[in-house]
């Protein structure tokens, strides 16, 4: 009688520098991980609270009434073309929200998984890579909300809004960037998760959500679009509004360059302090 034989074991050698030689292979080694950490949050945020999703739709409604009565009645400002302000007002607020929201669950992402990082190895930017999930979940809530406005108000989408998923890969890496330096620094100073509301609120104010960019005077966009903020909620109206709601390239273009480096600035301080993330947490 032949013994069937034994499958081998996998071996996993820890040696020095490998973290950093096979760093981008280990992140997909771990996928699964990546996985259950994106349920886990999506579990959380959904379940454990009062309103669940009905939070993602209370939020951009809400504003989206105030900021149509300050700048549409009060201001009187323009709308783009012939769209509806409160539309308007609801494109602006899609992709702010899914910038915001990204930008405080992933830099709070490394010290709530306090626990799992002092404990295990794993790639550290599976963490707020996870956390991030959730807001896309809410940007798809929010946006079904938007078909429903257009819908009330009579006015269809464009055609360009085909183009609608390359401006949320644009408004993910704008906001992932900058998250992944203030995790970073929110790892060592905890006192980092007092600035990050204020970022998002001051920036609520300075990037045109509630007005066009259009009413900006020309001699001022190009400084304007250093926001980069700018290009993403510009090319989300494009898509949504149609023709009437014209680009910037030039500032488009300026965007386009601060939010790579924000990127590349924001993982280079993330992989240069990860090692540490464990004595400090």
């Amino acid at each position: 009688m032949t013994e069937t034989p034994t499958p081998a074991l996998r071996q996993i050698v820890l040696e020095n520098g490998r973290t950093d030689s096979h760093y981008w292979r280990d992140i997909w080694s771990y996928r699964e991980l990546f996985f259950v950490l994106a349920w886990r949050d999506i579990a959380v945020r959904y379940k454990q609270s009062a309103l669940g999703a009905a939070w993602a739709v209370v939020r951009p409604v809400m504003a989206m009434i105030v900021f149509t009565f300050i700048f549409g009645r009060i201001a009187n400002l323009p709308s783009v073309g012939d769209a509806p302000y409160p539309i308007m007002v609801y494109a602006g607020m899609l992709p702010w929200f899914l910038m915001s929201t990204i930008l405080g669950d992933a830099s709070q992402s490394l010290v709530g998984s306090a626990n799992m990082i002092s404990k295990i190895y794993y790639p550290r930017l599976i963490t707020p890579a996870a956390s991030s999930i959730v807001s896309l979940v809410d940007f798809l809530i929010s946006f079904c909300v938007l078909l429903i406005l257009m819908l009330i108000f009579w006015y269809p989408p464009s055609w360009h809004i085909v183009f609608l998923p390359i401006f949320v890969v644009y408004a993910v890496a704008m906001a992932f960037g900058p998250a992944l330096y203030l995790a970073s620094l929110n790892v060592r100073y905890r006192d980092f998760r007092f600035i990050v509301p204020f970022v998002v609120q001051l920036g609520l104010y300075v990037s045109p959500v509630g007005f066009s960019s259009d009413v900006v005077p020309d001699q001022w966009r190009l400084l304007y679009s250093l926001n980069p903020a700018v290009s993403v909620i510009d090319g989300f109206r494009w898509c949504i509004l149609g023709g009437e709601a014209v680009i910037y390239w030039p500032g488009f273009m300026l965007g386009l360059g601060v939010t790579a480096g924000l990127m590349f600035l924001g993982l280079r301080a993330f992989r240069r302090t990860e090692r540490s993330f464990a004595d400090y947490i």
